[in-house]
């Protein structure tokens, strides 16, 4: 890690260590008396706790000693609590481990086996010092329990011995939470990895002044190298800041360890260069390749990540080599009725091995995999027509992944792993609804955090074939059909045939759609349902993808004759798995083809249109993100929806040549980077401050030490708007009256609303990083070189 690349203590978690389950902030009905722990000081020994292996009192704390090799849950000090729905409680100790652990005691509020151990207080991993610290966390109960356990607990085996001692302990009812408020760091916002030399350098101040303020760009020496004036703003409605910019485009040396000066503040350190760029086309392509199901993970390819092959039917996984379709008793049927479907199942299993985990869960769905694979391809598909591409970044050998080096472009290998299940997924000739895909297999009900897919319990089931899924693998299928042909025509005929197929099946099924969710019913269905009823954009995608691999003119008038064609099918808050007519349309407007030259012109005309709206929205944004929602609502992943708008910009560059369009792009890859109301960057191991607890069963470094952050290059869902109503444990209890767009983000593993990880969002950021990394001065001399993360990342240091 490059010296200055030390993480700033996250604030937007640590410091106020708010931790809440599912049961949001309730008015309880009578408030229960203050302290709930018997003993808590130990002046009267251990009496009301339950001690093991060993118990004592050492400088007046309650103490066990745990000898080295104990299994998980053979040493707790503990004692059991009354809870009261909808009270809240603040928790506070003082604890020591001599000598220090690094990890293996949790604490945590649970229940018993009547209610499935649930957590009240979902545990939690301090890493305690040899000397007594503080510690305070906040929850809600969300049901009357008597008898829940408050456990200091082994949770894992320990390699050396330790004595735990804890004291002051206090579980106060009735308890009223601080007041959020997170640590933003200096008040000049900054891109805090690196601009472009020759690319647009803008940075955003927060500040009450109204008037102007004189600026200066330092160098690593110290000495000033430009100076100007800011540009008043005035409040930033998304972020409800009164903020001026900076812009010094004009300066583009080359160099590191830069920093802006403005109104007695000093910006976090950036450079001014090209490798960050570089790297991040290699970085944001590793999420996938960690992110595969049905096989092991190399340590040696991706070091830190290695684990055994998930869902493969090895004890206790029930696997994915022989799943079956969803049971008549399942309560999901219930949800199918109520939509006006009749219940389905199927008599057989399918081996659905392979393919991606789709986020923070160890679900697999078409949907997200079929925007995720598509942009991947396009990623690809830019390097051989777009003129300042350099086809040389995507060839063989650029990627850590088992393929490298068999003569395919490494993004296709990855693809192709996603692709393959896909044909999996697709029912077989002679059963029911032949030629369909399954809209998903998944968990039977809702796993916990952390849980590493080879330990998944779950059973695992098929959900009915939908038409959404289906044309998600007619378009995707078709549009690796034409890329492949090069490298492996076996394969490339193989994926057409399943694309022809496809489209045929959805058009002799064009209503079977994915139902919506229903708590009522479902109250614990195990994964997301993607559900969507308008599938005029999913045809026109997929005729569109299969046109252009054909030349076919039926599909050629499926295209034309689509209401989708002459639709805007780019709205200011970006597209997404559920609005994928854009997908077609940017491969309409840059892939080669048989449309006249009018048709061509409309079809350009409409990105390039699109584009120019966006910026004009970027235009009125301070912090410069391209991205404007009407309502002031940022949307559920909205750093994927900029990445989207992104990958609008940069192929109207593509198809122009006008730099506005790809200052647009790099502008915007500013705000994702750091330069936005929070101060942090929303891609791990990237700036100083960035995000790297996000929602994930095997990224799960805050719950556990012994497992790692996400990879470096990995994006985080980003602000969304509604998570204070959402149910999100973490957001209901920070943001209890709302937050304004910008601020409803925390880095905490239990905020999944706001801080999941997606294959569909990491797909727009391998598009955009790759795009921005050919925005150079032409020289790649600098590949791969540089400071910092480097190759792989250096967030783990």
């Amino acid at each position: 890690m490059h010296p200055r690349r030390k993480r700033r203590a996250r604030a937007l978690t640590a410091a106020t260590a708010l931790i809440v389950p599912a049961g949001l902030l309730l008015t309880p009905a009578a408030a229960q008396a203050a302290d709930q722990i018997t003993n808590g000081t130990f002046d009267q020994g251990t009496t009301g706790w339950t001690v093991y292996p060993t118990a004592s009192v050492q400088d007046g704390a309650g103490c066990t000693t745990v000898p080295a090799g104990t299994d998980a849950y053979g040493a707790a000090i503990q004692q059991d609590v009354p809870l009261v729905e909808g009270e809240t409680y603040r928790l506070s100790f003082r604890a020591r481990s001599t000598p220090a652990t690094e990890g293996p005691v949790r604490v945590v509020v649970q229940g018993g086996e009547d209610v499935n151990y649930q957590q009240f207080l979902p545990a939690v991993k301090p890493a305690f010092e040899s000397a007594f610290g503080t510690y305070e966390y906040f929850f809600t109960a969300e049901r009357d329990y008597p008898n829940a356990q408050l456990a200091f607990q082994q949770d894992v085996v320990n390699p050396v011995a330790y004595t735990l001692c804890v004291d002051d302990v206090a579980l106060e009812g009735g308890a009223e939470r601080p007041p959020y408020v997170p640590e933003t760091g200096p008040r000049v916002r900054v891109n805090q990895e690196a601009y472009l030399p020759d690319g647009p350098k803008g940075a955003t101040v927060v500040t009450e002044a109204t008037g102007a303020l004189p600026w200066e760009l330092k160098n690593s020496a110290g000495a000033t190298v430009a100076k100007g004036r800011t540009t008043p703003r005035g409040v930033d409605p998304s972020a409800g800041l009164n903020v001026h910019t900076i812009d010094f485009t004009r300066y583009a040396e080359a160099g590191e360890e830069y920093v802006l000066v403005a109104d007695g503040e000093t910006s976090h350190p950036f450079d001014i260069g090209e490798a960050a760029y570089e790297r991040l086309r290699d970085d944001a392509m590793t999420f996938f390749y960690t992110n595969r199901s049905g096989t092991p993970i190399s340590d040696e390819l991706a070091p830190g990540y290695g684990r055994e092959a998930g869902h493969v039917g090895v004890a206790p996984n029930q696997g994915d080599t022989a799943v079956p379709c969803q049971s008549l008793d399942d309560d999901s049927q219930a949800i199918l009725v109520a939509q006006g479907d009749e219940p389905w199942t199927c008599d057989y299993t399918t081996d659905v091995t392979g393919g991606w985990y789709d986020a923070g869960d160890h679900g697999k769905y078409v949907v997200n995999g079929g925007i995720a694979v598509a942009q991947l391809l396009q990623q690809y598909e830019r390097s051989l027509h777009a003129p300042t591409a350099d086809r040389g970044a995507l060839a063989d050998g650029t990627l850590s992944i088992p393929e490298s080096g068999n003569g395919v472009p490494d993004v296709l290998d990855e693809a192709r792993w996603e692709l393959e299940w896909f044909l999996k997924m697709q029912v077989q000739p002679g059963r029911p609804l032949e030629g369909m895909v399954f809209h998903k297999v998944a968990d039977v009900d809702w796993t916990g955090l952390p849980l590493d897919p080879a330990a998944d319990p779950q059973p695992r089931v098929l959900y009915r074939p939908s038409t959404a899924a289906t044309l998600n693998v007619a378009a995707t299928a078709a549009q690796g059909a034409r890329l492949f042909a090069e490298f492996d025509p076996e394969f490339s005929q193989r994926l057409l045939a399943a694309a022809r197929t496809a489209y045929a099946a959805a058009r002799a099924n064009p209503e079977l759609y994915a139902p919506a969710p229903d708590a009522t019913l479902d109250p614990n269905p195990g994964s997301g349902p993607y559900d969507d009823d308008d599938v005029s954009d999913e045809f026109y995608w997929a005729a569109a993808e299969l046109y252009l691999t054909t030349g076919e003119p039926r599909f050629r008038k499926d295209v034309l004759r689509s209401p989708v064609h002459t639709a805007d099918v780019f709205p200011a808050t970006g597209f997404d798995w559920g609005h994928v007519g854009a997908l077609g349309r940017l491969d309409l407007a840059t892939v080669p083809s048989r449309l006249n030259e009018s048709e061509l012109r409309q079809v350009r005309r409409s990105v390039t249109e699109a584009a120019g709206r966006l910026l004009a929205d970027q235009a009125s944004q301070p912090f410069g993100q391209a991205y404007a929602p009407e309502d002031g609502q940022y949307a559920w992943g909205s750093n994927a929806q900029i990445l989207s708008n992104l990958q609008v910009l940069g192929t109207a560059f593509d198809l122009t040549g006008k730099d506005a369009y790809r200052d647009g792009v790099v502008r915007s890859m500013d705000y994702l980077l750091g330069r936005n109301a929070l101060n942090n960057s929303y891609v791990t191991g990237y700036g100083d401050v960035y995000s790297q607890n996000q929602h994930s069963r095997m990224y799960a470094n805050q719950l556990d030490p012994a497992l790692p952050n996400p990879p470096a290059g990995t994006v985080a869902g980003g602000p969304y708007s509604p998570t204070a109503t959402s149910g999100d444990p973490i957001t209901a209890a920070l943001f209890p009256d709302g937050c304004v767009a910008q601020f409803c983000y925390v880095d905490d593993i239990g905020s999944w609303s706001t801080n999941e990880i997606t294959i569909n969002w990491n797909a727009p950021m391998a598009w955009v990083a790759s795009f921005v990394a050919d925005q150079d001065s032409g020289c790649d001399s600098g590949r791969g070189s540089g400071r910092g993360h480097g190759h792989g990342g250096g967030h783990r240091g």
